[in-house]
């Protein structure tokens, strides 16, 4: 049977781990989480990190122990059985495929502005072309994403560099909306990490993925971490929070206020490349944990074929690319994208909750084993059940309109 090729390192995963992370999430989303955070906008992203933090550990160790691409779904099935393991693996694979809808969608917006092409059809060119350098080799589909997140990391650091020279000219804990705003941000912003999970599906493309895997998890949180509460602290630094939550464009907006006009064309460019490396990544991992589930037999056998020249899953690649593509002729699917992130908090709590029912089940050594234990009981795990569920709870208030917790 063809096999995946081994081509990725460190450095290359730890990229691919930083590239979908900071995809498109910050650059659109700064702009609304002004709104309910104010100047603490950092804090909200803190508190997301520290809940994907919590979780990122639970996957290190999971990661470790299981040695296929199926990720999710040999967790759960392990832990519990293989009809959950199923149910939410199809919840991690929907998710995964709306984000990359959506985030196609928000791509045809900025080409719109560019060239004029109508949304649906720039959506879906950007899925066919992503689809492209993902069938052709992981190796192509890195050099892309290596290139991409370079370029997403350089709009950020314009911002902090722009912003250095206004550090400490506002009240960085002023919440026009309590602790209250602040929490139910956090839960919103929680989109801006969304991706750090996948790096697990690319266990069999990666070179001693044992200590890799688990290492490029943790520096991708805290490299993307660092950032976000950097840029969030420049931002509100150079303009107010209120003018910054008015903007559709908020970090384009940064900038032009220290640059002028050209900065709508720098920052527009960037996030041409921020949502096509987040679309390549997501059907990269997504289509890679099809192939794991077809080659655990869960899925149909045929979607675990492997090209022969490629080395790439072929016949999950296109399958992912067709459903991305439905969903974007749904156009506006924000509710959609909502509910995902509720169904992905209440995954992330079972993957904690899987990681401390292993260590009882399968008591073999671990290569990467959680920090803070009490013998075989994983605080790290229990903070992440604890935190997953608050999430979950602001989450569900956001789309009722509710913030009145504190």
């Amino acid at each position: 049977m063809v096999r995946l090729r081994r081509e990725l390192n460190l450095w290359q995963v730890t990229v691919a781990g930083v590239g979908i992370i900071l995809g498109a999430g910050i650059y659109a989303l700064i702009g609304v989480a002004a709104g309910g955070a104010g100047n603490a906008i950092w804090l909200a992203f803190l508190i997301s990190a520290i809940v994907a933090a919590f979780t990122g550990l639970s996957y290190a160790e999971l990661t470790s122990m299981f040695k296929g691409d199926a990720a999710e779904y040999d967790y759960f099935r392990k832990a519990f059985n293989s009809k959950i393991a199923f149910i939410f693996s199809i919840i991690i694979l929907a998710a995964g495929v709306v984000s990359a809808a959506t985030v196609s969608l928000g791509f045809a917006g900025y080409l719109i502005k560019i060239f004029n092409v109508p949304l649906i059809i720039g959506a879906i060119g950007l899925i066919l072309l992503m689809t492209i350098i993902n069938f052709t080799g992981i190796k192509e589909s890195a050099r892309f994403n290596t290139l991409s997140t370079f370029i997403e990391f350089g709009g950020l650091i314009l911002v902090i560099i722009l912003g250095i020279k206004s550090f400490g000219s506002v009240n960085y804990l002023e919440m026009p909306q309590g602790l209250s705003g602040v929490f139910s941000t956090a839960a919103l912003v929680f989109f801006a990490y969304m991706g750090f999970e996948s790096i697990v599906k690319l266990r069999e493309e990666t070179k001693n993925p044992d200590r890799n895997i688990p290492l490029a998890l943790i520096y991708s949180i805290i490299i993307t971490t660092i950032l976000y509460v950097v840029v969030s602290v420049a931002a509100v630094s150079i303009i107010k929070w209120q003018d910054l939550h008015a903007s559709s464009a908020p970090l384009a907006s940064v900038v032009a206020t220290s640059i002028g006009p050209v900065a709508f064309i720098i920052i527009g460019i960037v996030a041409l490349f921020s949502t096509a490396n987040t679309v390549l990544i997501t059907l990269v991992t997504n289509s890679r944990m099809i192939y794991g589930m077809a080659r655990e037999k869960s899925l149909p056998e045929v979607l675990a074929k492997v090209h022969k020249k490629t080395r790439t899953p072929w016949v999950a690649i296109f399958l992912i690319a067709f459903v991305a593509c439905l969903f974007v002729f749904a156009g506006d699917i924000e509710l959609v994208a909502n509910l995902t992130n509720l169904f992905l908090f209440a995954v992330f709590g079972m993957i904690n909750l899987s990681m401390m029912v292993l260590r009882y089940k399968i008591k073999t050594k671990r290569k990467f084993l959680c920090p803070l234990n009490i013998g075989r009981f994983s605080v790290v795990g229990l903070l992440g059940i604890i935190s997953s569920l608050v999430m979950f709870v602001f989450v569900v208030l956001n789309l009722i309109g509710m913030q009145t917790i504190f």
